[in-house]
């Protein structure tokens, strides 16, 4: 299953269904946050639609007065078609409240997204009857994923969480014409191919994901004894415009939801010795689809070698509260409690100095900056550059001179803060990691 912006599928209608576990500011951040989802995709969005539920359980996730109501919004092409006066009957029995919404033209939506997920046979009705697409929030999160994904780990990754997903929808799909065509036991018949199909299709790339995540685990090995900072926060909160300014990197940037799902490792500039990496890891979200949560975790593994986060958050987004509660939640899974933190108050180029100096207070302990501002970026490049240095430990290492290729890794290994010529050694004053020092000495006793 794909979704493809085509230039006669433009419009979409977003629909919330409000239930007594998720309504109010919640159901409307959650509403406004598919908006940006969607319009990642290229569809325009020209109206939003909500109604109270108990729950989404039902097999019609939506009301008769409801589904009638969006009937004509998108021109009555499926099996609802009400005279006009029916439909205003149908209205004022109907217990709903709307989200604020633009006022639509018959006909203007020819797409609709629902923000929670649907089952196979609830998308189906519901296009039976709108006679229009109709998508769910774990389906347009996905194929923004399949879009975006540029490494083979990713494309893996989100290839098996895409067919995870078609899979139930594969008896739906089958329905319809071909059943009339062929008959219900030849058409069950072909589910159960595809379906067969499609099961193996994820297990080959299951063991191709496994093999390739052995070797990015040992690319990390390699990468272990570094001081390492990884750029961790809600997805367009700027992690890879901060990634470029500190690291003077090619970083994609773009001011768009999942810009960066492939996590991108690079020295911190201008560089130091020894290197510091930086890590741009990918954007979190609420309510993540559940074969993705996999996904996430392997990604963000980086975040769990790393010696430093930096918690990075758009301040100019009225959310960003709640949206830094979904980062430590999912932080929390993956177990890197006990990391060193920053809390990174980005953007602050669309502050007020008023704003800017509330924002301080409330969080005393971060740090504010604007990746446009350089001597932000100067100052974030220094705490990092502090925080690793406060690891480091403080040696005197003597080198004979008949030692081949001792002092060329400690240069490139080590920071040399004096050096002292003797007669047949050098003696170097060095900071470097415990790790590294260790190592040094063990090699240079054999």
């Amino acid at each position: 299953m794909k979704l493809t912006a085509k230039p006669s599928l433009n419009n979409a209608l977003l629909i919330s269904i409000c239930t007594p576990n998720f309504k109010g500011d919640e159901a409307a951040e959650s509403l406004a946050e598919l908006a940006r989802l969607v319009t990642t995709l290229g569809f325009k969005v020209v109206g939003t639609q909500s109604q109270k539920q108990s729950s989404t359980q039902g097999l019609n996730v939506l009301g008769l007065g409801k589904l009638a109501e969006i009937a004509r919004l998108t021109g009555n092409q499926g099996s609802i078609e009400e005279e006009e006066d029916e439909l205003e009957e149908l209205f004022d029995d109907t217990d709903f409240d709307d989200l604020p919404s633009e006022n639509l033209p018959l006909s203007s939506a020819d797409v609709v997204v629902f923000d929670c997920d649907l089952t196979p046979s609830q998308m189906r009705n519901v296009e039976n009857q709108l006679g229009v697409e109709v998508y769910d929030r774990t389906g347009i999160i996905i194929e923004i994923f399949s879009r975006h994904a540029r490494t083979r780990t990713a494309r893996l990754q989100v290839e098996i969480a895409r067919l995870n997903y078609m899979v139930p929808r594969l008896r739906e799909s089958m329905r319809g014409d071909n059943e009339r065509q062929m008959g219900a036991g030849s058409g069950e018949t072909n589910f159960e191919l595809d379906r067969r199909k499609v099961r193996d299709q994820i297990a080959e790339l299951k063991r191709e994901l496994v093999s390739v995540q052995a070797e990015q685990k040992g690319r990390r090995k390699q990468r272990s004894e570094l001081f390492s900072v990884a750029l961790v926060g809600y997805t367009n909160a700027g992690k890879s415009s901060m990634m470029r300014a500190i690291t003077g990197s090619d970083v994609l940037s773009e001011d768009k939801l999942f810009a960066t799902l492939d996590t991108t490792v690079r020295a911190l500039y201008p560089e130091t010795q020894p290197r510091i990496l930086v890590s741009d890891t990918v954007g979190f979200i609420k309510k993540l689809p559940h074969d993705l949560v996999a996904s996430f975790h392997s990604t963000l593994a980086e975040a769990h070698d790393a010696s430093l986060l930096l918690y990075v958050v758009d301040a100019s987004d009225k959310t960003f509260r709640t949206q830094l509660d979904v980062v430590h939640e999912v932080l929390e899974e993956v177990g890197v409690d006990d990391i060193k933190k920053l809390l990174v108050l980005n953007k602050s180029d669309r502050l007020s100095e008023e704003q800017q100096s509330a924002l301080m207070e409330e969080f005393p302990d971060a740090m504010m900056t604007s990746t446009r501002n350089p001597l932000d970026i100067a100052k974030l490049h220094a705490y990092i550059v502090s925080s690793a240095e406060n690891e480091m430990v403080e040696d005197e290492i003597i080198v004979p001179y008949t030692a081949n290729g001792i002092i060329g890794e400690i240069r490139s290994s080590m920071s040399v803060t004096k050096e002292e010529y003797e007669y047949d050694h050098i003696k170097l004053s060095v900071r470097s990691s415990p790790i590294d020092l260790a190592r040094l000495k063990k090699r240079m006793q054999n």
